[in-house]
C-alpha cells in the first residue's frame, strides 16, 4: 500500500468520527510516522488555506512543492487534502495534537513548519493572515523566534536571509565555529536524517532546498572572512 493510500485510510477514520488522538496514536512509530508527518502538513496546510480567506485551484500544485505525488496517486492525494479540509477541528487544536505526537522532537516539528512555509509561498505571495497563522503554529510547536525568522526570510519574497541566522551562530563567531555549525547543519539536513525523523521520501525536496540555503550561507560567510 502506498503512503497516499495509507494516509487516505487514516483520514477516512477521522471522517467517520474517530478521535484525532487515537488516529495519531497509531502513527507514532516508524514506518507510520511518515504518514503522521504528511497528515500534519496537509491538515495544517488545508486550514491555512481557510485562514487566508480563499482556497485556490492551485492547492494540489502547492503541495507538489513539498511532496512528490507519483502518477496514479493524484486521486488519493486529492482525497487526503479534501478530508483534511473537512475536519471541523480548529487549527490550534490540530497543531497541539501534532505537537503532542512529536513531543520532544523539535526537529520534526520544524520540518512540518518548513513544509507549511513552502505551501504558503507557493504562489509567490505571503499574506498577513498566513503569517499570523504560522507564528501561532510555531508558538504551539515550541519553535524558537530565530528558527521562525530564518524560515520566513528563506521563503518570503523580498526578505533578507542572514547567513549567520541560517547556521545558528552569532555574527561575531570565529570561523572554525561557523564551519563546525555548517557541517552539522549539512549532516542534520541529509535526506536520510530527515526520513529517520519521519519525513517521507516523497518530501525529500525539503532537504534538498534546505541544503542549498545552508551551503549558500557558509559560502557567503567564508567569502567575507577571506576578503
Amino acid at each position: 500500500m502506498s503512503i497516499w493510500s495509507r494516509i487516505s485510510a487514516a483520514l477516512a477514520a477521522l471522517a467517520t468520527g474517530e478521535p484525532l488522538s487515537e488516529v495519531f496514536g497509531r502513527l507514532r512509530t516508524p514506518p507510520e510516522r511518515s504518514v503522521a508527518f504528511t497528515i500534519a502538513v496537509i491538515g495544517l496546510g488545508a486550514k491555512m488555506a481557510k485562514a487566508d480567506g480563499h482556497v485556490s485551484r492551485g492547492e494540489v500544485a502547492a503541495f507538489r512543492r513539498v511532496f512528490t505525488i507519483p502518477e496514479g496517486e493524484e486521486e488519493n492525494a486529492a482525497r487526503v487534502f479534501n478530508l483534511a479540509r473537512q475536519d471541523v477541528a480548529g487549527f490550534d487544536s490540530y497543531a497541539r495534537k501534532i505537537a503532542q505526537m512529536f513531543a520532544g522532537d523539535c526537529d520534526v516539528l520544524t520540518d512540518v513548519l518548513e513544509g507549511l512555509f513552502q505551501i504558503a509561498t507557493a504562489d509567490n505571495t505571503y499574506s498577513e493572515a498566513e503569517d499570523a497563522f504560522l507564528q501561532e503554529v510555531a508558538t504551539i510547536f515550541g519553535v524558537g523566534e530565530r528558527c521562525f525568522r530564518v524560515l520566513r526570510n528563506r521563503f518570503v519574497p523580498g526578505c533578507f536571509c542572514d547567513p549567520y541566522d541560517v547556521l545558528g551562530v552569532e555574527c561575531d563567531a570565529p570561523l572554525d565555529k561557523v564551519r563546525a555549525a555548517w557541517k552539522q547543519a549539512v549532516r542534520d539536513s541529509h535526506p536520510d536524517r530527515l526520513m529517520a525523523r519521519g519525513v517521507p521520501a516523497e518530501a525529500v525536496r525539503l532537504a534538498e532546498e534546505r541544503l542549498v540555503h545552508i551551503n549558500r550561507a557558509w559560502a557567503e560567510i567564508s567569502a567575507r572572512e577571506a576578503a
